[in-house]
């Protein structure tokens, strides 16, 4: 591995191989710095991505990799701990020793497709079935799971958002209302639950009732002389993990940041750069809502537009030279 590129990008999911296809297939010396730590690895499959619909995220990654590969792009596994910005941008690696004492590597062009962390709600059990049978995207896994017994865990007041859409896949939803109370529904609420057929059980989810490696019921919080309350029989439950974007390195770069219900993203422009010349977001880095067709969309927009602007830099630099 050199340590002078013309693009870096950091992430190796959809948005970072989708760029540096593009940037490889252009001639432009790239590296894509990969910690391996991709958001969809709990699922068994993706969904909803046009001639790869049902193939194993794993699969798709290794298909990637190996396509960036044909055109020279370098890939290392690693995680980029720092990156400054002077005449180019300094990525730090961690270089695997605890204290992140890496090599550092350069580039003209950073692209920062680092994705998010999905935190969810603390309930027993939540986590061991996250992307089986927890699920948060109906978009994602709804046609796999259709007319199953559906449990939605509200979190918030926007989960009742979440329990409407999911009855498009089911007639049979319950809403556990869990830290939401029920005088923070609105009227409007209870009206729109009401139409979509959703049963509505208040009080907190104490945890997951699993038979045979299979979700068979939500238990609630209760006072009886065992300390168990009531279980529901469900199928399915579709939960909203908090999203936590992995969007350190763009901050510590000084690109301007946005709050947004979702978590805290850069402001980009349409093809993906931030406020910093020169750095650029991709995939869920970028927004919440990527799936992975629209992340690999928006990795090669960025890919695109880069060798555009390195091509006129260059192209700019000659000609101010011939008129000297």
């Amino acid at each position: 591995m050199t340590e002078n590129y013309e693009v870096i990008v950091i992430g190796g999911g959809a948005a970072g191989l989708s760029a540096a296809l593009v940037l490889g297939r252009a001639r432009r010396r790239t590296l894509v710095v990969d910690a391996g730590e991709p958001r969809n690895a709990p699922a068994a499959h993706m969904q909803g991505y046009l001639s790869r619909d049902g193939m194993p995220p794993a699969e798709f990654l290794a298909a990637g990799r190996q396509e960036i590969a044909r055109y020279g792009v370098e890939l290392v596994r690693d995680r980029a701990v720092d990156a400054t910005k002077g005449e180019d941008f300094a990525v730090r690696l961690a270089g695997g020793t605890p204290s992140g004492g890496g090599r550092t590597v350069h580039a003209r062009q950073l692209v920062v497709a680092t994705g998010l962390k999905d935190e969810l709600p603390p309930v027993e059990g939540l986590a061991e079935r996250f992307g089986r049978d927890v699920l948060h995207c109906p978009y994602c896994h709804g046609w796999e799971v259709r007319d199953q017994a559906f449990g939605v865990l509200a979190t918030s007041p926007l989960s009742v958002h979440q329990a409407l859409m999911v009855t498009q896949w089911s007639k049979d939803v319950t809403l556990f209302l869990h830290t939401v109370t029920e005088r923070e529904l609105s009227d409007e609420d209870r009206r729109r639950l009401a139409a979509a057929g959703v049963t509505v059980v208040p009080g907190e989810v104490a945890g997951l009732v699993v038979e045979d490696d299979r979700l068979t019921g939500v238990r609630l919080a209760g006072d009886t002389p065992s300390g168990e309350g009531a279980v529901h029989d469900r199928e399915v439950l579709f939960v909203a993990p908090r999203a936590v974007p992995r969007n350190g390195l763009l901050e510590r770069l000084g690109a301007e940041m946005t709050e947004t219900p979702f978590g805290t993203y850069p402001v980009v422009d349409g093809r993906g750069l931030t406020s910093v010349p020169g750095l650029w977001a991709a995939g869920n880095a970028s927004g919440f809502a990527e799936q992975v067709v629209n992340a690999a969309s928006r990795g090669y927009r960025a890919g695109a537009a880069i060798n555009g602007e390195l091509l006129m830099a260059d192209i700019d630099r000659a000609a101010a030279a011939l008129r000297v």
